[in-house]
């Protein structure tokens, strides 16, 4: 009998215990809740700007690494950043109404026959009026963005909350990264050689898979934009962001200036229409063919069709976060059953090393 009181108590302590730890598990998540969009844009940015962080820690110590490297990543990611959205968002409702007018005012004739020639020809184009669903989406988009743009300023000091939380948290896991990845080591309940290995290949393919497509998509949405300013071709720098956006899909940038191009040619401006699909074959294709092979030294990244879904589910789940949380939390799963799926016991006899530049990731 006293055996079993004991048992029913051990169990009762337990279950308190559990149910005490849950509890406080929720209120920490209550307290973490308004930080969770910063913290995540903090990781993402310190995994980014850690190699050249690791060069200035050597020289400049721990501190001052740090205060540098968050300076460093305001002016470079933070203050763009901030510029180019405020352009997009006022660009993007110029686009929407030159679309608008650009039917009303008949500029696109020929346009309208090309579709009155598919009707005839399919019926199931009979009953689309393309012009007026095309008005139609770019009065709602000019609508919906000019709310987003009145939003933003009603809520801007949340915005300046988040953008001061996401510097100062980055400092931090600057500054503080040895104690946290030890923190992350020890939660970890794996063998030590397993655990190496799982961080390096994590570290692998999230550099692969989300910084490498990141850089290429910006210097791509770049160039498409620097070559849409230089041509007269309005709001360069909305199509330059759509660009980005698409490079991070499987479709690429020419979504986007092959039918420019077209455009300007069916308008009667040929060498304008001429040099941009040039300029989007040469320059802006390369980048993809020349710069992603050097970032990735010959590591495999994420597939394809994961990309795409790691992009759109994680934008739907988590926000604009989601463009760069949904691929690397992927890249991570990835990473995690390719680690499982080909560790042998005893493979810890030889050092465990990253092929590429794990240190993305950032390790004692």
């Amino acid at each position: 009998m006293l055996i079993r009181r004991q048992a029913d108590r051990e169990r009762l302590t337990t279950g308190l215990f559990f149910l005490l730890a849950g509890l406080l598990g929720y209120l920490i998540y209550l307290v973490f809740q308004p930080f969770l969009v910063p913290l995540g844009w903090a990781a993402v940015l310190v995994i980014v700007f850690h190699p050249a962080h690791v060069r200035l820690e050597r020289r400049w110590g721990r501190s001052r690494a740090a205060i540098l490297s968050t300076a460093a990543v305001a002016l470079i990611v933070v203050v763009p950043l901030v510029i180019v959205l405020t352009a997009f968002v006022r660009e993007a409702v110029q686009a929407a109404g030159d679309v608008q007018r650009a039917f009303a005012e008949g500029r696109l004739v020929w346009f309208e026959r090309a579709w009155a020639w598919l009707q005839q020809r399919t019926s199931g184009a009979q009953q689309f009026d393309i012009a007026a669903t095309a008005v139609d989406i770019a009065r709602r988009m000019a609508a919906a963005l000019a709310t987003q743009a009145g939003n933003l300023l009603q809520n801007i000091a949340l915005f300046l909350f988040n953008l001061a939380a996401t510097l100062f948290t980055t400092f931090f896991l600057f500054r503080d990264r040895d104690a946290i990845m030890d923190g992350i080591r020890k939660a970890l309940p794996l063998d030590e050689q397993l655990r190496e290995r799982l961080i390096a290949q994590t570290a692998d393919l999230v550099s692969a898979s989300v910084v490498s497509a990141g850089v290429v998509a910006a210097v791509q949405g770049l160039l498409g934009g620097l070559a849409f300013a230089v041509l007269g071709i309005g709001a360069p720098i909305f199509w330059g962001v759509v660009m980005a956006f698409f490079c991070l899909l499987p479709f690429g940038a020419w979504i986007v200036w092959l039918p420019a191009a077209a455009l300007l040619v069916a308008g009667g401006d040929l060498w304008r229409g001429v040099i941009l699909a040039g300029f989007g074959l040469g320059a802006v294709s390369a980048v993809d063919n020349v710069l992603r092979p050097m970032l990735l030294s010959g590591r495999a990244g994420l597939n394809g069709l994961l990309v795409f879904v790691g992009l759109l589910g994680g934008l739907r789940v988590f926000g604009s976060l989601g463009l760069v949380l949904g691929p690397t939390l992927l890249a991570m799963g990835v990473g995690l059953l390719k680690t499982f799926t080909t560790f042998e016991p005893g493979e810890g006899e030889r050092p465990v090393t990253s092929p590429g530049p794990s240190s993305v990731l950032p390790t004692k």
